[in-house]
């Protein structure tokens, strides 16, 4: 003790003197261990997230620190040093609390945890590789908030076809319709897609777009005039006499033409116009009975030739072909009566109106002529146009009945 502490307690008196000097000393000895204690802590600086403290702790491990200033980590939290790493001066401490969040993988949703910062990095923590197809509904470098949902959908590859073109995209659209917005291709209001719009599509599927058109196309077309036929009882029977020419007719017809990809589909006759009308063409016909006598192989030329028998040249026709009325010299509508047995006959051979068995074809009625049918011709008629190509060219006995 030195002279001077030593001179101070010598002058104290005894009693009250030495209880001041013994409270002077623990006071004294009080504040220099508070000095050295405190000197001594360690300063941890702890980061959690936006937020930054100071903690001055004699704690020997960062859990005990924690523990100390009540802060409490969970398990799935992120701490830059672990729970049993010490306590050193001046020591930084990043925390990094676990977010719970929701992510929906192609309609399947999963709940995690996760430290990430980013949404692309909590989506890695799932082993999900977002494509440059892909589609999330949060920016990928957006942060990860607590209870957030982030939704993912994979592209798959789907073929379009559309104006002559065929295209593979990749695509997370669920409809056609929002597939074909997608693209970028345009519908018209007649234009039509297989599937329909509101069809839902998957991976490999096929769309077509089909352009349909309306347009309208003008036609004129000939109306084939009939033949009218009189009797005249001044010319001999059998003879015959244009009295009027015949004159084709005209009409206008405006049709309504579908196209798909410009090919025609479909014709609708919507409107037709008579542009000029046709003109019956008029024939008389001799009644006048005249004698005549035939031989057999002649030709006989009234109605005494009954019974007699003719070797002519025989060939077929139908009423059913480009340009024929159908209607006979005689005024018979073969196109009516398809079955009907007439023949066509030069009339100064045999009479019109004559009937006649024919070697092959059976009794039939002379009702028609025909340009080239002269002389020791005769033309028969049949149903269809098979019949008359097969029949060819005969040789025919003809007997004329009355």
């Amino acid at each position: 003790m030195s002279s001077e502490w030593k001179a101070f307690f010598a002058g104290l008196k005894p009693g009250k003197g030495a209880v001041l000097a013994l409270s002077f000393l623990l006071l004294t000895a009080a504040g220099l261990f508070y000095a050295v204690h405190e000197t001594t802590k360690a300063t941890v600086t702890i980061s959690k997230g936006e937020e930054e403290m100071n903690v001055e702790t004699h704690a020997d491990t960062v859990g005990a620190m924690l523990e100390e200033q009540n802060l409490k980590v969970e398990e799935k939290d992120e701490l830059s040093s672990s729970l049993t790493d010490p306590i050193v001066g001046n020591m930084e401490l990043e925390w990094n609390p676990a977010k719970q969040i929701t992510i929906s993988e192609d309609g399947e949703e999963t709940k995690v945890w996760t430290t990430a910062s980013t949404v692309k990095e909590a989506m890695e923590e799932q082993d999900i590789d977002i494509g440059a197809h892909d589609e999330v509904n949060k920016e990928i470098d957006a942060p990860v908030q607590e209870g957030m949902t982030l939704v993912y959908e994979s592209a798959f590859p789907v073929t379009v076809q559309y104006d002559e073109e065929s295209e593979e995209v990749m695509t997370t659209s669920t409809t056609v319709a929002d597939l074909l917005k997608e693209v970028d291709v345009n519908l018209d209001d007649n234009d039509r897609v297989e599937p329909g719009k509101q069809k839902d599509i998957s991976a490999e599927a096929e769309i077509e777009v089909i352009r349909v058109e309306k347009v309208t196309d003008v036609v004129e077309e000939e109306v084939d005039y009939a033949t009218v036929t009189r009797r005249d009882d001044a010319l001999a029977k059998g003879k015959e006499q244009v009295l009027e020419s015949g004159r084709k007719g005209l009409v206008r017809k405006e049709y309504e033409v579908v196209m798909e990809n410009g090919e025609e589909v479909s014709r609708e006759l919507v409107e037709e116009t008579q542009v000029e009308e046709s003109k019956d063409k008029v024939v008389a016909v001799g009644a006048r009975e005249q004698t005549a006598t035939a031989a057999r192989g002649e030709s006989p030329s009234g109605s005494n030739a009954e019974g007699q028998t003719i070797s002519m040249h025989a060939t077929a026709y139908t009423a059913d072909c480009s340009g024929c009325s159908g209607v006979t010299a005689t005024g018979v509508n073969l196109n009516a009566n398809p079955n009907r047995k007439v023949v066509a006959v030069d009339p100064s051979v045999i009479p019109l109106g004559t009937r006649v068995h024919v070697e092959g074809y059976g009794e039939a009625t002379a009702a028609d002529t025909g340009g080239a049918i002269s002389g020791n011709r005769i033309d028969l008629h049949v149903p269809t146009k098979q019949e008359a190509n097969s029949f060819g060219r005969k040789t025919v006995d003809v007997t004329i009945l009355d």
